[in-house]
């Protein structure tokens, strides 16, 4: 609850911004908004190709397919992508795999989500290292406290893994059937080219949502700048636990708009729209599907 009460504050105090960002909405291009939805629509087929590059038996297409969509209501009631995560090793199960298996490819598909966003990220930076004013993305002093943090929750997990016996054989297994699971997806090229071809298209669509939103609104920042902004502000609040990214998610992204050179109440507005059209629009029948799935013992 801890980031939604500071977003919460800082929209309090920025409330002429939003104001402002939401009178901008008025001035938004249909057909923009209408590919950006065709955008957002893809990134389930492209979670979908993941999931099934993550594990070597075959998932049936449809019924993966539903449950992504269902995924992104699941993530609304759970912090930090737990939601999406229990829909699919439930899925998984029911579909035959055994939770140890299950497990490996979920951890998989979150490693090769994960290293496909950085990895875009990386390539952005490198092509246009000037494209984020980053003493506008970080606050100066925030690094060292950053890193620290991240350090300090390494050492307990580090220490528990040393001090509890259990815990100690649990993890070793784990990570035995992980990485075995992932050796074997790895010698079947179509599964390792669903892996990674849907992890690296994953964030390239949600990208190319934002930059569409952007274009309608007429935001005043190239369309590579709104990538690598979007990229850069997922990233930095992949570790903020609230559901959905709820709060955290606009906050970072309208920073680092701002970053990349646009004005605070066009940003603002691209922000809005853009999470409507991926996270509010979707939501009741992502919700509704979800609950047909329950009720049909898909998951």
């Amino acid at each position: 609850m801890v980031p939604l009460l500071l977003v919460t504050v800082a929209a309090v105090r920025h409330r002429s911004v939003l104001a402002e960002g939401f009178a901008h909405l008025s001035t938004a291009r249909w057909p923009w908004l209408l590919a950006a939805a065709g955008a957002t629509c893809l990134t389930w087929v492209a979670a979908a190709c993941t999931r099934q590059g993550a594990v070597l038996p075959r998932l049936p297409a449809r019924r993966l397919l539903a449950t992504q969509f269902a995924a992104g209501a699941a993530n609304h009631l759970l912090p930090t992508g737990l939601g999406a995560s229990a829909v699919n090793l439930r899925f998984m199960t029911v579909c035959g795999l055994s939770l140890s298996r299950a497990s490996a490819g979920l951890a998989l598909y979150l490693l090769a989500e994960a290293a496909g966003r950085v990895a875009l990220l990386g390539v952005l930076l490198v092509a246009f290292p000037g494209a984020l004013r980053l003493h506008v993305l970080l606050p100066a002093g925030a690094f060292g406290p950053l890193l620290l943090g991240l350090a300090g929750v390494a050492a307990l997990a580090a220490g528990a893994l040393v001090c509890v016996r259990r815990l100690r054989t649990a993890a070793y297994s784990f990570l035995r059937t992980a990485l075995g699971e992932a050796r074997s997806v790895h010698t079947r090229p179509a599964r390792a080219l669903a892996l990674w071809g849907g992890a690296l298209a994953f964030p390239a669509l949600q990208a190319t949502a934002l930059v569409l939103v952007g274009l309608s609104l007429g935001l005043r920042v190239p369309p590579a700048h709104m990538a690598l902004a979007y990229l850069a502000a997922t990233v930095a609040v992949a570790l903020v636990p609230t559901p959905g990214g709820l709060g955290s998610v606009e906050a970072a992204l309208i920073v680092a708009l701002v970053a990349a050179g646009g004005a605070p109440p066009v940003a603002t507005a691209v922000v809005l729209a853009f999470r409507v059209i991926t996270v509010w629009l979707p939501l009741l029948p992502g919700a509704l599907t979800l609950a047909a799935l329950v009720r049909l013992k898909v998951i």
